[in-house]
């Protein structure tokens, strides 16, 4: 790739992106556009760019994005009620297709010739942002420094630091003993103790969430308002999906909400012990699925549930721009036309308890047939026999052979 002259980089101003920045420069001699995502991570991303232009940038992307990810990404996959192997809810994987769309498209807009990006060699990411970008761009170049350069710790990466003059803050202090990624949907823990998966968490690890031990006495009384499976209120109140997650993971942080311990399977192959705070999704997750216990078909839910953990593989492998990701999502979608109406929920102590469900126009609970005490004909308990001894002739065959 001897002929590019031109790179964009997702940068977060931080040690190692700096480092890349500095490193593309020297070893391809092109000149690096970076690009700064706001998605909720709760961090000022403003100083990024004054780092960038102190280390001479001149094309500095600094955009915030916490509305399209929550409207176009979370919110879709939640239609879904996608969990990762039981437990994950996915909050580093579906950050990534949004930030691979902006570095192609602004790749495009700046003419530059590749990407880069600084996921290492043994993670999910690298795949996930590359699968993206090839899915949108196919004759994008990318380049992945951690698979190229000696840098391999961060020992390393602070003497090369020192070596060329990049300003790095803090970098005689203390180091975090985790590695963390944070957005509007979750904020994850790896490394440290928590290689040791017989290990507890620290207490005071957890940035979002009170211990459930320490959570109020008095429960939290909640109403979400759906309309074709998306939360669009709370408490009666209108809000927009970023919104809606920014006061459901204050909520849910208060309580308790949302802290997971998981040893998952990365794509690549190797097994990876994080935890994970998810207020928000946790909530969503329990109110979606009580709003279309209420409003969605029997079969079309069970279809739905069959579907859920392939879709899940998609999103937590890269491939939310594939095809059959996408047409998953299409009928996902159409199933949620009619899942509208109201969700109440009691948040104690870690927990998100379900207290009521109820829709004015397209509720299929019909009282007067699911009722024990008279129906007045509504149901004709008799028509069970035939139904039974039909569902049941294959069986009473089969026994009769076996005997």
């Amino acid at each position: 790739m001897s002929d590019i002259k031109k790179v964009v980089l997702a940068y977060s101003g931080g040690l190692d992106t700096s480092v890349i920045l500095k490193w593309l420069e020297e070893t391809y001699d092109c000149e690096v556009v970076t690009f700064t995502a706001d998605i909720g991570q709760g961090e000022e991303i403003e100083p990024a760019r004054a780092k960038a232009a102190a280390m001479g940038v001149s094309e500095i992307y600094i955009e915030d994005l916490t509305e399209e990810f929550a409207r176009d990404y979370v919110f879709p996959m939640f239609r879904a009620n996608t969990i990762y192997e039981g437990e994950y809810l996915l909050g580093t994987s579906i950050a990534r297709p949004l930030i691979s769309k902006r570095l192609v498209e602004i790749a495009r807009e700046t003419g530059a010739d590749a990407i880069a990006h600084g996921a290492t060699g043994k993670g999910n990411d690298q795949v996930r942002f590359e699968l993206g970008a090839y899915a949108l761009n196919p004759d994008i170049r990318i380049i992945a420094p951690w698979r190229e350069w000696e840098l391999g710790s961060r020992e390393t990466l602070l003497a090369y630091a020192d070596q060329h003059g990049i300003p790095v803050e803090h970098k005689q202090g203390k180091k975090s003993p985790y590695s963390m990624d944070a957005n509007l949907l979750h904020i994850s823990y790896e490394g440290g103790i928590l290689e040791d998966p017989w290990a507890e968490p620290e207490d005071d690890m957890w940035l979002w969430t009170v211990s459930p031990e320490n959570a109020p006495n008095e429960p939290t009384y909640i109403e979400l308002g759906f309309e074709h499976g998306d939360v669009v209120a709370v408490n009666g109140e209108s809000m927009s999906p970023a919104r809606v997650m920014e006061v459901l993971n204050k909520l849910g942080g208060a309580n308790g909400i949302g802290r997971t311990d998981i040893v998952e399977n990365r794509y690549v192959g190797m097994k990876s012990r994080g935890c994970y705070e998810t207020p928000a999704g946790t909530i969503l997750l329990k109110a979606h699925r009580a709003m279309e216990s209420l409003t969605l078909d029997r079969e079309a839910a069970h279809l739905k549930d069959e579907f859920m953990p392939r879709y899940a593989s998609l999103v937590y492998n890269g491939y939310w721009w594939s095809p059959e990701r996408r047409l998953l999502q299409q009928m996902i979608d159409a199933s949620q036309a009619q899942v509208n109406g109201e969700v109440r929920l009691k948040l104690y102590k870690g927990n998100v308890i379900l207290v009521g469900r109820k829709s004015a126009t397209d509720s299929l609970f019909d009282e007067r047939i699911a009722t024990f005490e008279e129906d007045e004909g509504a149901y004709n308990q008799k028509d069970a026999e035939g139904f039974i001894k039909l569902n049941a002739l294959r069986m009473r065959i089969a026994s009769r052979r076996n005997k």
